[in-house]
């Protein structure tokens, strides 16, 4: 039914701007942004995959990862996003190293939040 859907996700936040500023000036993202249709932005990914990013007052950030970013190399992306003052997460349980990236078990990956505090991640590609 759904195969050749052009199918695109979406979240929510709690501040449109300074989502808009997070993800433009600090990830490097492409932006569009519609206030006809509500504050709504659209982030472009590569592969031609839009995600939608939406206000809402009441917003709870999600519990699971929203955006996984495959990278070539974790290790360079995390000392890069840290420059631009991201703050990476750690979790009690997971075999984090200081930088908060774990790696051997699974693919090496480190999770961060957007200012609304919806998780993402960078993971290393193989």
């Amino acid at each position: 039914m759904f195969a050749d859907s052009r199918a695109f996700s979406g979240f929510s936040v709690d501040d449109t701007d300074r989502a808009q500023r997070f993800y433009a000036d600090t990830l490097g993202l492409r932006v569009t942004r519609d206030d006809a249709m509500g504050e709504l932005l659209t982030l472009h990914l590569a592969g031609d995959r839009p995600v939608l990013v939406y206000p809402k007052a009441d917003h709870v950030p999600a519990s699971y990862t929203v955006l996984n970013f495959p990278v070539e190399d974790v290790d360079a992306t995390v000392e890069e996003l840290t420059s631009r003052g991201v703050t990476f997460a750690r979790y009690e349980g997971m075999p984090q190293d200081d930088k908060g990236i774990m790696r051997g078990n699974g693919p090496t990956i480190a999770w961060f939040t957007d200012p609304a505090g919806n998780i993402m991640s960078v993971i290393e590609q193989s």
